[in-house]
Parts: C-alpha cells; sequence; structure tokens
C-alpha cells in the first residue's frame, strides 16, 4: 500500500541538502463524501440543515506522510515521521493556509522498543479506533460522544499530544506497552512583567498496554491532564493561579473478537474532573464533573466489502446542574474496489437530553451546528477512500 522511495527530491528542494542513506515512505489517504445531516435546532425551533462534501474524510482522515529510519549499527536506528492533514473539498492543508500536523516526531528505536519526541498519538488513539465497529470514522458513535463531552480518550486530535515524550515496547507474545508524557510548556502568567511559563501545569499523560492475538484484541489505558490551567488575556489574572489546577483522569477498556462470520466489539470508559470550573464543557457555564461512555458493535463480510453497526451512550454529571446523556447508533457499509479503494455509504443518529452536550456526526455541517441540546440529529452520506 506504500511506495518506498529514496532520497525524496521534495525534501531535497526543501532542505536544500542532500538526505543521507535513509529509508523514507511517502504514504497517504485521500478520503471524501457527500453528506446529508438534519437537527431540530432547539431553543427558538427550526431546524439545522447541511448539504455538501465533507472534505477532511469520511471514514479516515485524509493526510499526507513522510516516515523513514537509518540504520545506526548495533540494532539501533534513527525513525522519524511527519504527517499533515488535508481538506480536499475546500484546498486547505499543505501548501495553501499552512501545514496541519497530524504527528510530527523523530526517535531511536532497537530490540528494547522506541523512543521518540514530538507530537504523537497518546495510547487511546489506536485502542477507541481497534474497538469500535465504524472504527474512527467521522460518522463513529464513539468517536462523536467522546469528541464532544472533552474526552483525550477519542480517535481524534485530543488524543494527539504535543510536547511530547513517549516509549513504545517491543511486542511480547501480543503484549504491547505505550507511555507517553506531554509538558505543558503554558504561559499562564497574569501580567505583562509576571510571566509563567509552566512545564507541569497543562501537562499531559498516558499508560496503555495492547493484547492483540488470533482473534482477540484487548486494550486497556489510562490518561490524565495534570494541573488544569486556562491562561488568560494579557494583564488578567488566570483563572486558577499556577499550580492551583487539578487533573482530569480518565480510564479505558476496549475489546474485540473474531468469529470469521461476525466481529464484535465493545467499550467503557470514564473521566473524572477534580476542577470546580475548568475542563469540558466550561463554555457552558458549567464543567462536567465526571462522564462515562459506554459502546457495542458487530461487523460482517458482506460480499466484497464490510457492515457495521455500532450503538454507544453517554452519561454525564455536570458542576451545579442535572445530569444529562446522550445516545447514539450508526450503520456503515464499505465495498473493497481493491486493497486500496473502497466506496462506502454510512448513516448515524444522534439524541441529545437537555442537560447533555450537543453530539453530533462529526461530518454533519462539515464538523458543526447541526447538533442542538435536548433534541435529535442525523447524518447521512456516502463517499470514496483511496490510500497509498
Amino acid at each position: 500500500m506504500k511506495k518506498k522511495v529514496i532520497a525524496l527530491a521534495v525534501a531535497s528542494l526543501a532542505s536544500g541538502v542532500a538526505i543521507a542513506q535513509s529509508n523514507v515512505t511517502m504514504y497517504g489517504v485521500v478520503d471524501t463524501m457527500y453528506v446529508y445531516s438534519q437537527g431540530d435546532a432547539g431553543i427558538g425551533g427550526g431546524k439545522n440543515k447541511f448539504s455538501g462534501l465533507a472534505g477532511g474524510g469520511g471514514t479516515a482522515g485524509n493526510r499526507l506522510g513522510f516516515k523513514g529510519e537509518e540504520a545506526l549499527g548495533n540494532g539501533l536506528k534513527a525513525v522519524f515521521t511527519l504527517e499533515y492533514g488535508l481538506n480536499i473539498d475546500n484546498n486547505s492543508g499543505v501548501g495553501t493556509s499552512g501545514l496541519n500536523a497530524r504527528q510530527q516526531f523523530v526517535g531511536l528505536a532497537g530490540n528494547w522498543g522506541t523512543v521518540a519526541l514530538g507530537r504523537q498519538y497518546a495510547p487511546a488513539f489506536d485502542a477507541t479506533a481497534n474497538n469500535d465497529a465504524l472504527e474512527a470514522t467521522d460518522l463513529g458513535i464513539q468517536s462523536s460522544l467522546s469528541v464532544y463531552s472533552g474526552s483525550t480518550i477519542t480517535p481524534n486530535s485530543p488524543a494527539r499530544f504535543a510536547n511530547s515524550i513517549t516509549y513504545t515496547s517491543p511486542n511480547w507474545g501480543g503484549f504491547t506497552g505505550k507511555a507517553i508524557y506531554g509538558f505543558g510548556e503554558s504561559n499562564i502568567g497574569g501580567t505583562f512583567n509576571d510571566r509563567v511559563n509552566s512545564t507541569s501545569d497543562n501537562g499531559k499523560f498516558g499508560l496503555g498496554l495492547n493484547y492483540n492475538n488470533g482473534p482477540l484484541n484487548v486494550d486497556v489505558l489510562y490518561q490524565s491532564r495534570l494541573n488544569v490551567e486556562v491562561p488568560n488575556a494579557p494583564g488578567l489574572l488566570p483563572l486558577k493561579a499556577p499550580g492551583g489546577g487539578s487533573s482530569i483522569n480518565e480510564w479505558y477498556a476496549g475489546a474485540n473478537y473474531d468469529f470469521k462470520v461476525v466481529k464484535i466489539y465493545g467499550s467503557y470508559q470514564a473521566l473524572d474532573n477534580n476542577n470546580s470550573i475548568l475542563g469540558p464543557d466550561s463554555d457552558f457555564g458549567s464543567g462536567i464533573e465526571s462522564s462515562n461512555i459506554w459502546t457495542v458493535g458487530v461487523t460482517a463480510p458482506i460480499g466484497n466489502g464490510v457492515f457495521g453497526l455500532s450503538y454507544g451512550r453517554l452519561s454525564l454529571d455536570r458542576l451545579n446542574n442535572s445530569s444529562g446523556n446522550s445516545w447514539g447508533w450508526g450503520a456503515m457499509y464499505q465495498y473493497n474496489l481493491s486493497k486500496r479503494t473502497a466506496l462506502y455509504g454510512a448513516y448515524s443518529y444522534f439524541d441529545n437530553s437537555r442537560n447533555s452536550v450537543p453530539v453530533q456526526a462529526q461530518v454533519a455541517g462539515d464538523g458543526d451546528l447541526i447538533g442542538a441540546r435536548g433534541e435529535n440529529n442525523y447524518a447521512v452520506g456516502a463517499g470514496i477512500r483511496h490510500s497509498f
């Protein structure tokens, strides 16, 4: 699926120097879909509607990436990845409105594992995609419930940690572990002459363990946002003094089992916010104190493709407010034209209680304003994906 190239001309032109004995892989995904979405508008009545192309991807985020390695001797090698997101419908991404980095890192690898530095995936990114019947698609159920409720346990950008150091273990009999720490590097000082650039405030930490052997896959993980702070405008005090913020802790367990005729999926995750005023949903006036999400799903091979069905539910407690919930279900069929090209159609439906959050399919409205509290919404679409 991926073509190997040596001494990429584009990299040589950009850097002005020759690339030394490195093997470099250029890869990418081009995915777009037509989507129609509609939801009740809530207060004031009416309908929110969208009809158009979702250029960020339907079943996979559009990307252009380069990764490579150089043998250093004695089993040691240097590794790197540079991967950028694209919106192919409105021509944004590399070369137009600037780079949109999905991940960028460099590191060293050996028989002992890999250590890398840069913007990288936390353990949740792959785990949540592994254990949902609709995977990491923008019409997926776990994907939408988690990202709209402010979780970092999601197959979306919140599970990419900037300023991070990772360790990934080798595979030991089907077991693989990963640890990540992202430095906060937050400017949270309150005056022009008294600024605090903190490495611990707004730091992020994660531990994950994956078991994948035969028909069974299991993921368990823990992630935490440390000393959560919100910087304020110049000349104003932050919402909490440096070092005064508390953590937002999350954990997850998910699994899938392949019976060949069908494959079943399930997951459960929880969030505990120890801050009184900060964190997910603070823009609505009261933060989420705690939440949990559970999902179940099934896929089955049909013809030259795969049909998937998924259901999930979000329950949350809000500070100084009633608890709320959202639930949704979705279905998708993907027909493989080749190993690299597929056609697909998908549908998702979400229902939000008045004290929940405005969950919607992430391609609805091309990402915004279809879902509302106390209302329901749906999205339906079809598209094509090519990988190289």
